[in-house]
C-alpha cells in the first residue's frame, strides 16, 4: 500500500528543508514525491501518517560496522570478524559471517539507522570483501544492497600485534604489514595481465584465483580499497599505495587526519571518522579529538561518521554526530555525513542518502531536531514499511 507521510519537517539533504512537508511513498518502496501540503497529490487509498510537528530525515547510515559479524551477547562464538589465521585473505566475504537475528540490527532500526556497511575487521593487512545491508528484512539475503562495496586493508597496530606479536609471524612491522599488501597486489597485477593476454586463448588462461579475483575487482576500479588507517604516517602510507597501484580508498577511522587535513582534501580521498567515544585503549588513539570530523569536512573532504559496531554501539551514532556538531562540525556537514556523504561512499547515492523521487522510501520520524540529546525516533520506515514503531516497541 501507498506510504503518505504528511505534516513533517523534511529534510531533504539535497533539496533543503520542506517545512509542512509530504512524502508520497509508493507500494513498490520507492519515493514517488516530495513536496508542501497543498502542492503534493495524496493518492486516494493511502495509508496517512500525520507527522505534523515532527522532524524527517533520511534514514541514517553507518558506512562501517561489523553488525551481524560480531554479534552482541553472545561472546566468542558470535564473532566472525576476523580470520587471524593467516594475514592476507582478500577472497573473504564479510556476507558470509553475518548473523541476520544480531541484536545490533534491531539496535539500529529502533535508533534511526536503515542501512549499514559491513566489513571484516582489521587484524589482517588484506581482510576481505564489504558488504552494503539495509537493517531491516527477513533475512540477510533480503537486505543485501550492494555486494562487494570494497576490499578491507589494515595499516599499523592491529595487523603488528595479531601476527607479529601473538602468533610469531609476519607482519610484525609497518614495513611488512606495505610489503605483504604490495606483494598481493603485484601478484594479482600479473594474473590481470595473464587474463588480458590469453582472453582469446582459454587454454592459456591462468587458473582462476579467488584471492586474485577479489584483488582485481580493486584494481579495475569496480571498489575502492576500506583502508583502516589511525595514525597520519599510516594514512599516507595507504595513501601511497593507492597511488602507487592506481586504485580508489576510503580511509577508515582516520583518527590524526586533522593533522593532514589538506593532504586529504586536495587527493579528493572521503574518510570515515571514529568511533569518536571510545576510551584510548590503545597508542594509535592518543591524538584523537572529536573536533576531526570538523577539521576535515572545513577543508572539503567527503565526510562520513562511524560507530564501527560494536566498538561503539550503533543506537550511539546520533551521540557521535551531536558531539561532533559541538566540537565543530555544522549541521549541515552533520546531516549529510550520516545520509547522502555516507551513501556515496558505500556507492549506493543512486537510492539512498536523500528524499527525493525515485530513491528508496527509507525514512526515519523522530519527535524533535535531528541530533539533539531528548530527541527520539518515533518510526523507522524502510522500503516504504514501518520497520520500527515507538509507540508498538512499548507494548
Amino acid at each position: 500500500m501507498t506510504l503518505v507521510l504528511r505534516g513533517g519537517r523534511v529534510y531533504t539533504i539535497t533539496r533543503g528543508v520542506i517545512e509542512e512537508g509530504v512524502i508520497v511513498i509508493g507500494d513498490d518502496g520507492k519515493i514517488k514525491a516530495v513536496g508542501r501540503v497543498g502542492e503534493v497529490e495524496i493518492p486516494s487509498g493511502a495509508d496517512i501518517l500525520d507527522v505534523k510537528g515532527m522532524h524527517v530525515m533520511p534514514g541514517m547510515i553507518d558506512p562501517h560496522t561489523h553488525i551481524g559479524v560480531h554479534e552482541l551477547a553472545i561472546g566468542w562464538e558470535g564473532r566472525d570478524t576476523n580470520e587471524t589465521t593467516e594475514p592476507v585473505t582478500p577472497h573473504l566475504r564479510a556476507f558470509d559471517g553475518v548473523k541476520s537475528d544480531d541484536e545490533g540490527f534491531y539496535e539500529a532500526l529502533s535508533h534511526g539507522v536503515t542501512t549499514v556497511g559491513i566489513l571484516p575487521g582489521s587484524s589482517n593487512p588484506i581482510g576481505g570483501l564489504g558488504v552494503a545491508m539495509k537493517t531491516f528484512g527477513r533475512h540477510k539475503l533480503e537486505r543485501v544492497l550492494k555486494e562487494p562495496i570494497g576490499l578491507k586493508m589494515a595499516f599499523g597496530e592491529n595487523p603488528k600485534r595479531t601476527h607479529g606479536l601473538e602468533n610469531k609471524r609476519s607482519p610484525a612491522t609497518r614495513m611488512a604489514i606495505a610489503g605483504l599488501i604490495r606483494e598481493w597486489l603485484t601478484k594479482a597485477q600479473n594474473y590481470m595481465r595473464k587474463k588480458d593476454l590469453f582472453k582469446d586463448q582459454p587454454e592459456k588462461l591462468p587458473d582462476k584465483d579467488i584471492r586474485l579475483e577479489a584483488i582485481e575487482l580493486l584494481l579495475r576500479r569496480k571498489i575502492p580499497a576500506r583502508a583502516h588507517a589511525h595514525l597520519a604516517d599510516d594514512i599516507l602510507t595507504a595513501i601511497s599505495i593507492a597511488e602507487e597501484f592506481g586504485f580508489d580508498i576510503v580511509l577508515d577511522h582516520c583518527t590524526e587526519g586533522h593533522r593532514i587535513a589538506d593532504v586529504i582534501a586536495q587527493k579528493k580521498i572521503p574518510a570515515v571518522v571514529g568511533p569518536l567515544l571510545t576510551a584510548k585503549y590503545k597508542v594509535e588513539l592518543r591524538n584523537r579529538t572529536t573536533e576531526t570530523p570538523g577539521v576535515l569536512a572545513k577543508h572539503g573532504v567527503k565526510v562520513s561518521i562511524t560507530t564501527d559496531h560494536p566498538v561503539l554501539p550503533i543506537k550511539l551514532l546520533p551521540v557521535e554526530v551531536a558531539i561532533a556538531i559541538r566540537d565543530g562540525l555544522s549541521y549541515e556537514d552533520a546531516l549529510r555525513a550520516v545520509t547522502i556523504n555516507a551513501a556515496e561512499i558505500l556507492g549506493v547515492a543512486d537510492r539512498l542518502g536523500s528524499i527525493e523521487p525515485g530513491k528508496d522510501g527509507d525514512v526515519i520520524v523522530l519527535n524533535g531536531p535531528p541530533f539533539h540529546i531528548e530527541t527520539r525516533v518515533v518510526y523507522t520506515i524502510v522500503n516504504g514499511k514501518i520497520a520500527y514503531s515507538a509507540e508498538e516497541a512499548k507494548k
